[in-house]
């Protein structure tokens, strides 16, 4: 079998990659929460009736991307011995041998045998699923029996297994200077304990976010993205129910409102990424939005993430800042001005339109710069809307996006229907606190205007 050293080469290359560690440990989680029915952001519906192609094609991309972490983790000569001894193993060796080759294998008592166990898993798992994937349906029981083996085996692994600690000092410490002083500063044992905890999973939630890759249009990447958010989901609901449970045991109650904010916060937000802009992506998954409903559901859940350490933050040190935490904060008064400002220039093409409506020559070009700055707000602004107003909007993106050449009664028809909306939402937008003394900027919305004309 493979020998390695006394001190082997795990040490080392753990110092060398930890990126592709942590990354790991984040994958081998989300495939695990990925075979979870609950988990998943579709419709409702027989589940023993549906093809789960798609799922399990996702699967394999994922697993593509670990065994090329793992490729690069293990040094090149130890990766040759690896295929060295398979090969022999499978030609010279008798079934004696080949039993207490495994047996030593299986003892895991070097963390360079979790890795290769890891390896050998995901390198048969390939070839399995691609075997599966070539029949085009995939019943709800292969799916979950793949992942109940996937499972069973990751749980297994001494060294990999990302469930055998709640809190792993690895990947959970946090070196921010300001946190660190918060929580000292709290001098009640179990509040500080709780505290921290709530500390632990936003800076974990952050961390997961972090492997999220979106700038690729690559299947592996962004299969891997999805399945990082799919395990999110799952995250998140263990955390809004420890949130609730803290919330309802503390004495303080300013803390519990505080808790109780942030726990709606959450359950608002999360909605807005499970429900609305992920319902049944992975059945669009060729789609051209694909990428798009990626990237809108990361940037809702990391600024999310950062508004609430923030808010949870300057609840025990007012002086601190968001840029104190997070490099590239942007505050929630930033945010807001964004918003109003992107539905004025909306509201404003919409008028636009009704008023050019006597002029058919002019319509097709004024349509044309309207679409033109929807798919800058789809891909910018959108994530910025509140839950409740999300379909409204969608439903009306989607039905102008769909009109290929202008028919001005049919638009008219729909502009005057989501205007009334519209402007609805500006009203609320405008009682908002944190725009109380920031007026709206109408020069400034006419210059946007003319830039998409």
């Amino acid at each position: 079998m493979i020998r390695e050293k006394t001190n082997g080469w795990f040490s080392d290359s753990k110092k060398e990659h930890q990126e592709l560690f942590s990354e790991l440990d984040v994958l081998l989680r989300a495939l695990d929460r990925f075979f979870h029915m609950e988990n998943l952001p579709v419709s409702s519906g027989d589940f023993s009736e549906k093809n789960f192609f798609n799922e399990l094609d996702a699967v394999r991309d994922v697993i593509f991307r670990i065994l090329a972490i793992l490729e690069v983790v293990i040094p090149e000569s130890r990766k040759n011995a690896y295929w060295f001894q398979k090969f022999t193993e499978s030609k010279y060796l008798s079934d004696h041998s080949r039993d207490l080759f495994k047996e030593k294998m299986y003892l895991q008592d070097t963390p360079e045998k979790g890795i290769y166990l890891m390896y050998d898993l995901f390198i048969n798992l390939k070839g399995i699923i691609t075997d599966l994937l070539k029949a085009g349906e995939i019943s709800y029981l292969s799916y979950i029996n793949v992942g109940q083996l996937i499972s069973k085996e990751v749980r297994e692994n001494i060294f990999l297994n990302p469930f055998s600690r709640d809190i792993n000092p690895e990947f959970d410490s946090i070196k921010n200077p300001g946190i660190t002083e918060v929580v000292k500063s709290i001098r009640d044992r179990e509040v500080r304990k709780n505290i921290s905890l709530i500390y632990v999973y936003l800076f974990r939630f952050l961390r997961y976010i972090r492997h999220i890759d979106i700038t690729s249009q690559h299947s592996i990447a962004l299969n891997s993205s999805l399945l990082i958010l799919i395990m999110l989901r799952s995250e998140i609901n263990m955390f809004h129910k420890f949130i609730k449970k803290i919330s309802d045991m503390t004495r303080d109650e300013e803390l519990a409102a505080l808790l109780k904010s942030i726990a709606y916060q959450f359950s608002m937000e999360t909605k807005r990424v499970y429900i609305q802009e992920l319902k049944d992506v992975i059945r669009k998954k060729g789609s051209k939005h694909f990428r798009g409903k990626l990237e809108n559901s990361q940037g809702i859940l990391k600024n999310l993430i950062e508004q609430s350490t923030v808010q949870f933050t300057r609840f025990f040190n007012p002086k601190v800042q968001g840029k104190d935490l997070f490099d590239s904060f942007t505050t929630r008064h930033c945010q807001s001005m964004q918003l109003r400002e992107d539905l004025f220039v909306l509201h404003r093409f919409i008028s636009l339109l009704e008023e050019k409506a006597t002029f058919p020559e002019i319509v097709p070009d004024v349509f044309k710069s309207m679409k033109k700055f929807m798919r800058h707000f789809e891909s910018s602004t959108f994530k910025l809307l509140r839950y409740d107003d999300y379909d409204e909007f969608a439903h009306f993106f989607n039905s102008i996006f769909s009109c290929q050449e202008p028919d001005l009664n049919k638009i008219l028809e729909k502009i005057r229907a989501f205007k009334i909306f519209l402007e609805t939402t500006l009203r609320n937008i405008a009682n908002r606190a944190e725009l109380s003394d920031a007026p709206v900027n109408i020069n400034g919305v006419e210059e946007i205007v003319k830039q998409y004309q």
